[in-house]
């Protein structure tokens, strides 16, 4: 029988990405974590698992499958979580501009002690800002709870030459990735629905 899933994020578009691809889910956000000093790849599979875990473990005796997931930019070798005030947005934003970055989410699902994860990556190229335009894509608001301090699928979309590789990804859930290793994960099509 399938098992109920638990998204353990608050970000609305990873939720908005499950009720695309008509999957039941609840959410119960797990705490943000701290950046630490690690490749970008190895960093956001540990936090999304992290972040499943925690979930998980609030739920011991529950047949529940919980899907943690952690979103980073990457520019020159740096990794640029969420922006902590309107400096650090504008930082990032003026970084950004007129250059390529990276963009990696890693993916964890978690079930009965079990767990398995995966990490996808995809290039970003934004064009040219001036800073007018930061500091008015800033006063939007949009920026200020997202890796990167932008959202590609909003008001920044504008400012986004190409992508390469999974777009879902720079939202914050590769859909194509993450389906296929809940797939594998727990031998399902999808979630159980919620009474």
């Amino acid at each position: 029988m399938p098992k109920q899933l638990i998204l353990a994020s608050a970000s609305p578009r990873r939720a908005e990405l499950l009720v695309r691809i008509q999957w039941p889910f609840r959410i119960e956000p797990a705490a943000d974590e701290q950046l630490i000093d690690l490749p970008a790849a190895t960093l956001v599979r540990r936090l999304a698992l992290d972040k499943a875990h925690y979930v998980a473990s609030l739920h011991p005796d529950e047949d529940i499958v919980v899907l943690g997931a952690d979103t980073v930019v990457v520019h020159s070798n740096i990794v640029l979580g969420k922006p902590t005030d309107v400096p650090h947005a504008f930082q990032m934003l003026h970084t950004l501009q007129g250059s390529l970055h990276e963009v990696y989410t890693g993916v964890a699902l978690v079930n009965d002690g079990h767990s398995t994860t995966c990490v996808e990556r995809t290039s970003v190229r934004m064009a040219p800002m001036t800073n007018e335009e930061i500091e008015a894509y800033i006063a939007t608001g949009e920026p200020m709870d997202k890796a990167g301090s932008y959202g590609i699928q909003g008001i920044g979309s504008q400012w986004i030459e190409g992508v390469r590789g999974c777009y879902y990804n720079v939202m914050g859930l590769p859909i194509h990735k993450m389906v296929s290793l809940y797939r594998q994960f727990t031998g399902d099509m999808v979630p159980a629905p919620w009474d």
